[in-house]
């Protein structure tokens, strides 16, 4: 791209000097390797919340709802099918006060969310105050990252 223009006694020199250019995309490179670099290791680091230890009371309050693996729903200890879930809250919760009426959901780890939500949305309708999720205490030696494994949702 040099055009040299020979006039009398000299000429005219056309040429774009990309040295600086260069210059300047090699520092914003630089740049941005850092600042990415920075990025990606403070974003590696997440504090996830703990559960705290269990209580040691006898009974917990209120109305154990569990789901299992293979979709089974059971209230306290009595297995119910979907339908039936609705009015056998609604019996087990007439009886008990205001503050009492707590509905504990207790699923496996591999229950789809939108189950979950259809069952605490049941147990809103019948008449639950209150809605807890159970989790699990990790076993000993097992608090490292990911999701916590054991019978919570």
């Amino acid at each position: 791209m040099a055009k040299k223009k020979q006039e009398r006694g000299g000429g005219v020199f056309a040429d774009i000097n990309i040295t600086p250019l260069t210059d300047i995309f090699l520092v914003l490179l630089i740049i941005f390797m850092v600042t990415t670099a920075v990025t990606v290791e403070s974003a590696a680091h997440v504090d996830l919340p703990k559960a705290e230890a269990a209580q040691t009371t006898d009974k917990p309050k209120g109305i154990i709802v569990t789901y299992t693996a293979d979709r089974q729903i059971m209230v306290g200890d009595k297995p119910v099918t979907e339908p039936e879930l609705q009015t056998t809250l609604s019996q087990q919760l007439a009886p008990l006060q205001t503050s009492d009426k707590i509905v504990i959901f207790q699923g496996d780890p591999k229950v789809i969310l939108g189950d979950m939500v259809r069952i605490l949305d049941i147990a809103k309708s019948a008449g639950a105050e209150a809605i807890a999720i159970a989790v699990s205490q990790l076993p000993a030696g097992g608090g490292g990252g990911g999701a916590p494994s054991g019978g919570g949702a």
